[in-house]
């Protein structure tokens, strides 16, 4: 009770590839608001797995002073890098990200001192370009109440990108997405590891936001995908975000797939030309504005509308979507 547990992670994953001393058996789950990190055993029976070791919050804030651990990544040295978004306290400006070695103890923090921006998120890195990106949610102090609109305009809440050597952990540039991206989230690159492009989902702004390498060497964004909010009724504000707090993109860098968490839908986007996505697919699993719920859109002629949610075995779906997955053939979502 108390964790939250938001992403999880391996232990070994393709960073890892060719090296036969390493097996994906461990799964770690950070838990955001309690600060312990959880290792379990999927390997020893895997239809019983078990809890192998506990990383306390007091250990890690004692060794790191970091606190809320979020997205844990494997990397090819065996460490395990964990992104954590505050100090112990709960302060934007303590955030960095946590090295565990491969026996699962503290080990340290992976950026250089006095390199640690306000506000962090996801990462991801491509070492063909000696470039992690990292984004940025928010205080932990704000959003572990629950999110206030106030809060955004306060500054408690992100807006960049941070653009680190890799593996070096130097701030290099921080990328400001301005009013078009407000609390960006999931980071990815494409999966072909010569490219320099990748996507960064903005949740409150729900636009798609395209990071690239530029002639100089240094990186630029774009808006590539936006999708418009709802003027609804019978809810919190008059319009209504989609709210993209996951993406997916398939291993042939073809695809794109978003959630929009409060419209209720997932979309699909042909990204061959990165800068300029086309969408090609779209189906509404839930949502607010499904049928049967108080919350209506209004279209542009005043008239008041719903989303058809499909029964799935004669089940209703409920909630809306949020993390997702998709198979290595890029045939299920």
């Amino acid at each position: 009770i108390g964790d939250e547990l938001h992403h999880s992670g391996w232990n070994a994953c393709s960073s890892c590839h060719g090296d036969p001393s390493t097996s994906r058996r461990f799964l770690i789950l950070p838990s955001l608001l309690s600060g312990r990190v959880y290792v379990v055993d999927t390997a020893k029976d895997p239809r019983v797995p078990a809890l192998h070791k506990v990383v306390q919050a007091e250990d890690i804030a004692e060794k790191t002073g970091l606190g809320f651990p979020h997205t844990s990544h494997c990397l090819a040295t065996g460490d395990i890098m964990i992104s954590c978004l505050g100090d112990k306290e709960g302060n934007a400006a303590g955030n960095g990200f946590l090295l565990l070695d491969s026996e699962f103890n503290v080990k340290g923090r992976w950026e250089k001192p006095g390199h640690s921006p306000l506000f962090g998120y996801d990462f991801w890195y491509q070492p063909r370009h000696k470039t992690m990106i990292s984004s940025s949610w928010g205080a932990p102090a704000a959003f572990r109440t629950g999110f206030d609109l106030q809060h955004v305009q306060d500054g408690l809440y992100g807006r960049h990108l941070h653009v680190y050597d890799w593996p070096g952990g130097e701030l290099k540039q921080t990328l400001d997405l301005g009013s078009t991206g407000l609390l960006p989230l999931e980071v990815r690159f494409l999966h072909d590891p010569s490219k320099d492009t990748g996507y960064v989902g903005c949740a409150l702004t729900s636009n798609m936001v395209r990071f690239f390498k530029t002639a100089d060497g240094s990186w630029s964004h774009e808006v590539a995908i936006s999708i418009k909010p709802l003027k609804v009724r019978n809810w919190m504000l008059p319009e209504m975000p989609g709210l993209i707090t996951d993406f997916v993109i398939s291993l042939d860098d073809r695809y794109l797939y978003l959630v929009n968490w409060l419209h209720g839908d997932i979309r699909q986007y042909n990204i061959e030309d990165p800068a300029k996505p086309v969408l090609a697919g779209q189906v509404f699993v839930g949502g607010l504005l499904q049928k049967g719920s108080d919350v209506v859109y209004v279209t542009d002629d005043d008239k008041e509308e719903q989303y058809a949610v499909p029964q799935v075995k004669g089940h209703r779906l409920r909630g809306g979507p949020q993390m997702i997955q998709l198979s290595l053939d890029g045939k299920r979502v």
